[in-house]
């Protein structure tokens, strides 16, 4: 009896060492490089383009009792970058992303004839930044941490659009011809974000936060293309782009 404990001591000794490797195998990922892919709903002032799509309603479809195009408050953005340690806790980062949102109105006055009008707002905003992250919560092969940032952002190929697109029209007449408004203008602006950093015993990792954008481009310039002419219009409105998001972001660790 005494022979056989001494004989089980030694295996359940190997057996808890070998349970404590398999855990330490097992532990978070953290890279100190990875790609992050970000998909970032989020609101969007716009006032002063959508007082211009106003004024656009009252003015060119009103009077046919027809109804406007609505306000453009919300946007997709979708942002790819590198975010790298310099230290455990810190973290820089560099990217571009593409926020784009649209409200577009149809309607048919007579047999065989349509009128289409779509707005659009499109920015690509290039951004570089850095985080600092807390003290990580681990549980497992898991690992979380609560992160705060901040960057600058260059916002380029910044256009504000308004076209209208009729079918089944006399040309001759000009009524419901076919124009294009575009307003265009580069500017700077900055982000700040929070939110947590999720590490798994894999390569990937999941970001979940807010951001703020202040993202102003004023003094828009306008153009207006009809007929194969393009036709300088000067300032047309001042384009906010500024908005809180939800980031809900892919890492992919190299």
């Amino acid at each position: 009896m005494i022979r056989s404990r001494w004989v089980a001591l030694p295996l359940a000794v190997s057996l808890g060492l070998a349970a404590r490797s398999g855990e330490a195998l097992a532990a978070a990922e953290v890279h100190r490089l990875s790609l992050v892919i970000s998909g970032i709903p989020t609101q969007i002032s716009a006032k002063d383009y959508n007082d211009f799509l106003e004024q656009f309603n009252r003015q060119a479809l009103a009077p046919f009792g027809v109804e406007g195009i609505k306000k453009i408050q919300f946007a997709w953005l979708f942002d790819a970058q590198l975010r790298y340690f310099v230290r455990p806790n810190v973290a820089v980062s560099a990217g571009a992303g593409q926020l784009r949102s649209f409200s577009k109105r149809e309607f048919l006055p007579g047999i065989q004839q349509d009128v289409q009008l779509r707005a659009e707002i499109l920015s690509v905003p290039v951004h570089v930044g850095g985080a600092y992250y807390l003290a990580p919560y681990n549980q497992g092969d898991f690992q979380a941490r609560a992160y705060l940032g901040a960057g600058f952002m260059s916002m380029v190929y910044n256009r504000g659009r308004l076209g209208q697109v009729a079918t089944g029209f006399d040309s001759a007449t000009g009524v419901a011809a076919n124009f294009k408004v575009t307003a265009k203008r580069d500017s700077p602006g900055y982000y700040l974000e929070g939110g947590a950093h999720m590490f798994f015993a894999v390569r990937y990792s999941v970001m979940l936060g807010l951001v703020y954008r202040s993202a102003k481009i004023r003094d828009m310039q306008g153009y207006l293309f009809q007929g194969g002419r393009r036709i300088p219009l000067g300032r047309l409105y001042d384009l906010d782009t500024s908005g809180i998001g939800a980031r809900m972001g892919l890492g992919i660790g190299f």
